[in-house]
């Protein structure tokens, strides 16, 4: 399954732009792999508190989330999803910036994990 970790100032959290960033995310993984992948998304957004975030050593009230994907190894290099990491990223990105505004663009940080096979499961199961 497709996991989000979002880091964001708890600021700019609110109903719309939880709601926007939760779908937007979800249609990014689906605009890569399908719009029946993108269903199997899960989302988490964490507020980071004010004076709770820093950047290079100094404190930041920066609104740009940092956004981390976990999904299986094998989803990064599928053969029929040439070039899936750049295509994520790229996707990712956008539905940031879709939600809160080009301004963030820059500072939109993007992490792809890559989860071996065997190494995650559902139910209690390897999957």
């Amino acid at each position: 399954m497709p996991h989000f970790t979002v880091h964001i100032s708890e600021d700019a959290l609110d109903a719309k732009t939880e709601e926007g960033l939760i779908r937007g995310l979800a249609d990014a993984v689906g605009s890569v792999y399908g719009e029946g992948f993108g269903r199997l998304v899960a989302v988490d957004l964490i507020g980071i508190p004010a004076r709770r975030r820093g950047v290079g050593g100094v404190p930041t009230s920066q609104v740009a989330p940092n956004i981390t994907l976990s999904l299986r190894e094998a989803a990064y290099r599928h053969p029929d999803v040439p070039d899936a990491p750049a295509r994520l990223i790229s996707a990712i990105t956008d539905a940031a910036t879709g939600v809160l505004g080009e301004q963030v663009r820059e500072q939109v940080s993007v992490g792809l994990l890559a989860v071996p096979e065997g190494r995650s499961g559902v139910g209690g199961r390897i999957g």
